[in-house]
């Protein structure tokens, strides 16, 4: 039975397809060795996200990039995560994270500091949505092993309300601890600048 050429495409299921925001991180040239040479191929990595929360990423092989970087896309918006974020813009707490011989450190900032990020890490947190934290890459510098780290060390942050219901506290009791701290800390910085 044929297919009607004259019928509409049809639109996107839902209106969160249409949002979301990939960045190409890297496309790498792969050879499988057979018997008659080598073949030749392309391997993409992209990271997807809707710039509120949710962050995914995905490779994808094929003999053509579009077509790679068609699979990576597919697969990083099967893989997406939601983090919470401190007043829609930078991370709760600093957090560490790490995959294979790749480790990071993820700093939350201060409103204005923009993404201090390297590369990879870079790509991460513009998809996702945060506009201020600082990042460290330490040990394998591999996009994939700088992706894998960063996405474990955003899956293991905490909001004040996770916390509070692991500790069976008030959130506002998190909160104020956490004030108090970066208050106690500003406090004494300022302490040893008189000094």
């Amino acid at each position: 039975m044929a297919r009607n050429q004259n019928q509409p495409q049809q639109a996107p299921k839902n209106r969160e397809e249409t949002e979301l925001v990939d960045k190409l991180v890297g496309i790498n040239r792969v050879a499988k060795v057979v018997k008659g040479g080598r073949r030749f191929a392309f391997s993409a990595m992209v990271v997807v996200g809707d710039q509120r929360g949710r962050v995914g990423y995905g490779t994808g092989k094929a003999r053509e990039v579009p077509e790679a970087i068609r699979k990576a896309t597919e697969a990083a918006k099967r893989n997406m995560i939601r983090v919470p974020l401190r007043e829609g813009r930078t991370l709760h707490h600093d957090i560490n994270g790490h995959f294979g011989a790749g480790r990071v450190l993820l700093r939350s900032a201060p409103a204005g500091t923009g993404i201090i990020a390297g590369g990879a890490m870079r790509a991460v947190f513009e998809t996702m949505g945060v506009q201020d934290v600082v990042a460290k890459c330490t040990g394998s510098n591999n996009p994939h092993n700088v992706i894998r780290a960063t996405l474990d060390a955003l899956v293991n942050g905490a909001s004040p309300r996770q916390v509070a219901a692991k500790r069976g506290l008030k959130v506002g009791d998190i909160v104020a601890r956490r004030d108090s701290g970066s208050a106690a800390a500003n406090a004494a910085a300022a302490a040893l600048e008189k000094e």
